[in-house]
């Protein structure tokens, strides 16, 4: 590749991961429908299932998935180091927003109102997603196995089912259906290096992590083990932060925790910032800086290490009903994830109009997802100081 052209093309990564990591809202699931807005629909970088092919790699693995798949966006568009600055430039905004409120909390003993923000920006995210799932799903649900297992997926995701082994089982179901003959051997050889990065998660899960005082070496080691091994959403990573730093070191409080977790969900960009909140309140702005490298690092050595792996998996029938599968138990975990969204955003009349308008606007006027998104937290906030 050209330098003019391999530096226009981090310019170009650099300028749209630091627009989505300064503005979206909503959770993992928004942000991929974020990304597929931005990267298959306007840029054209990506085909629907070069990334749905992503999405699923970045679910397979441990860590934040939105913020693996920029980092495999930013590898696919401009190598390694595309790699590095797509991943970065993502994490960067909310960090540095982050931070600052975890100052404010520091010298304020509470947390910034964000409650009128989001009344404007959640029924906006809902639109987004759902306008993802609609194109995705043209793509990924290209047969009638496919549709009976989104069916069947939807349901065991609203059950409770376990998303890896969700998202396992829908791939080794594809495979059964697919029933290839013949490449079985070529089959385990395609995913040794994808179950040697989740065994290494699961060795990192026993790395004992330094006991009190807090030091900023204990710091690190724990959320770098975090960020190896954590599958799941938020709520998961409550209960892991819960168990190790209130429990048993006594690093936090159960209000801090909760403040730290409540500031990761409602901020734009990677939920993992809790990270930098609970750095910054265990150790300042170091600490700040060195929980946040701990707990991001793993996903750029995880996507690395399995990122070449993806291409080669469509090369072969059996790795590509394997992914097939993955990607429809994908989408699924999406659209329970924005069900549940919708239950807590569209609360009344108002935020319904936002949400349909925000549809109108995506479909028929082609609007930027991220005006949108802006426009809703503009409205949120002019209408809570109109009715204090």
């Amino acid at each position: 590749m050209p330098k003019q052209t391999e530096r226009r093309r981090l310019l170009e990564l650099a300028g749209l991961f630091l627009r989505l990591g300064s503005t979206s809202f909503g959770g993992p699931a928004a942000h991929i429908a974020l990304m597929e807005d931005e990267v298959v629909l306007r840029r054209g970088w990506l085909t629907r299932e070069e990334f749905l092919d992503l999405v699923s790699a970045a679910n397979l693995i441990p860590g934040p998935n939105s913020t693996e798949l920029a980092i495999h966006i930013g590898h696919r568009r401009a190598g390694w180091a595309g790699l590095l600055i797509a991943g970065s430039c993502f994490i960067l905004p909310a960090v540095l927003i982050v931070t600052a409120m975890a100052w404010a909390y520091v010298r304020l003993g509470h947390l910034p109102a964000m409650g009128s923000l989001l009344y404007g920006v959640k029924p906006v995210i809902i639109a987004v997603v759902a306008q993802a799932l609609w194109n995705l799903g043209r793509t990924a649900l290209k047969s009638r196995p496919l549709m009976r297992l989104g069916l069947a997926a939807t349901v065991l995701g609203f059950v409770g089912l376990n998303e890896l082994l969700l998202l396992l089982g829908g791939g080794l179901a594809m495979m059964v259906i697919q029933g290839v003959r013949g490449e079985s051997r070529s089959f385990p050889s395609l995913f040794t290096p994808l179950l040697g990065v989740t065994s290494a998660g699961s060795l990192a899960s026993s790395i004992a992590v330094g006991a009190v005082p807090v030091t900023l070496g204990s710091l690190f080691l724990f959320f770098l083990k975090v960020g190896s091994v954590l599958y799941g959403s938020g709520y998961v990573l409550l209960a892991f932060l819960r168990a190790d730093l209130v429990e048993r070191w006594h690093w936090l409080s159960e209000a801090q925790l909760l403040d730290a977790i409540a500031v990761g969900q409602v901020t734009p960009g990677p939920v993992f910032t809790t990270a930098t909140f609970i750095g910054f309140l265990l150790g300042g702005p170091l600490g700040a800086g060195v929980a946040t490298v701990g707990i991001f690092l793993p996903a750029f050595f995880f996507v690395a290490v399995s990122g070449p792996l993806v291409p080669r998996l469509r090369q072969s029938a059996l790795a590509s009903a394997f992914l097939d599968g993955v990607n429809v138990a994908s989408l699924a975990l999406m659209a329970v994830v924005a069900w549940r969204l919708g239950e807590s955003a569209l609360v009344d009349w108002v935020s319904a109009a936002i949400a349909g308008f925000s549809a109108v606007a995506l479909i028929r006027w082609r609007i930027n997802s991220s005006w949108l998104v802006l426009a809703g937290g503009i409205l949120g906030v002019a209408m809570r100081w109109g009715h204090p």
